[in-house]
């Protein structure tokens, strides 16, 4: 479970509690404010507050009073605006922080997004707990031959049935022996600290090792917790680039669920968001020669392209144009 029983609890309580505030709300998001939305096996995104809305973006870019608002489809269209424009400032004007719980090796990635601030659960104070992250067989995968910061093919594949059998024999072996790895160093680490997670001394007759020394016995699968207190413009940022497809899995599982949350809070910056930077494309300006003279009708090779190999592969899998003899649009001759 994502939660434990007195978390849980702790959850309850406040969702049970309600004060009244002047400040300007949103319902979709407080009806989600404080639930744990699970990630991976043990992980979690929460919301715990937040400031601002769609409404603040539009204020901030008009700088009115915030009954200057105006109709929805007015707004959409300057947010719409403001996205494909990259006029940044409004978006900075909504805030957003959230409690999530994810492995050591993910927050390491993530932490390199430096436009936030972060407060992490501290294993010199504290006992870990002991959970950690084993993959589900399916995300399990080789190293990819062509980059080296990626996976390759799932261990599981099922090129031929002899050879998927092989495959998930050794994706069995590796979750085996991520488990049992696990499992060894955290009972090492409790042995060190001479305590359990609840802080029951093990041995009267011996003094634990120092809580953060016996830390650096704990692999990156073991699961640590932070608050991340973002605005809306970085976080946006951060989910265009850990949302991608050659992203990690296990961090854009993540921003899957953070992305949910911006739909609930920001409807109309979403929609924006996800026309322009998610499913838009952005185009050098020897690409958008290309295209021009394509529309032409023009036969265009990547040596008249002036492109490198793959600035070329790049604008065709964006835009698989055959070279054509006749113009693409009426009216235009080449």
């Amino acid at each position: 479970m994502p939660l434990s029983t007195s978390e849980q609890q702790d959850v309850d309580a406040l969702r049970a509690a309600s004060a009244p505030t002047r400040r300007s709300t949103v319902p979709d998001l407080e009806a989600m404010l404080y639930k744990a939305l699970p990630v991976l096996d043990h992980g979690f995104v929460r919301v715990v507050d937040y400031m601002g809305g769609d409404g603040a973006v539009v204020q901030a870019a008009r700088v009115s009073y915030g009954a200057g608002t105006r109709r929805t489809r007015e707004d959409a269209a300057l947010i719409r605006y403001l996205m494909r424009h990259a006029h940044t400032t409004p978006f900075e004007m909504c805030e957003i922080k959230l409690h999530v719980k994810l492995p050591i090796f993910v927050a390491r990635q993530w932490i390199r997004h430096r436009t936030a601030s972060v407060n992490e659960y501290s294993a010199r104070y504290s006992i870990l707990d002991n959970e950690f992250y084993v993959p589900a067989p399916q995300h399990l995968a080789a190293q990819s031959t062509s980059n080296r910061q990626g996976r390759g093919g799932v261990l599981d594949g099922r090129e031929a049935e002899r050879v998927a059998a092989l495959l998930r024999a050794e994706a069995e072996r590796v979750t085996e022996l991520l488990r049992a790895d696990a499992a060894q160093a955290y009972a090492h680490y409790e042995e060190m600290l001479n305590e359990d997670a609840a802080g029951a001394v093990r041995d009267p007759s011996r003094r634990g090792l120092a809580r953060e020394l016996a830390r650096m016995n704990l692999s990156l699968n073991v699961y640590t917790q932070w608050y991340w207190k973002v605005n809306l413009h970085n976080l946006l940022h951060f989910l265009r680039l850990r949302g991608d497809a050659h992203a990690q899995y296990e961090i854009r599982a993540y921003a899957k669920e953070m992305l949910k949350v911006v739909q609930r809070w920001t409807p109309l910056t979403y929609d924006a968001f996800m026309e322009y930077r998610v499913n838009g494309a952005s185009v050098s300006a020897r690409g958008v020669d290309v295209l021009r003279r394509r529309l032409r009708g023009e036969r265009v090779s990547r040596r008249d392209s002036g492109m490198s190999r793959a600035e070329w592969r790049e604008l065709h899998d964006l835009f698989p144009l055959e070279p054509r003899t006749q113009p693409l649009l009426p009216g235009v001759s080449g």
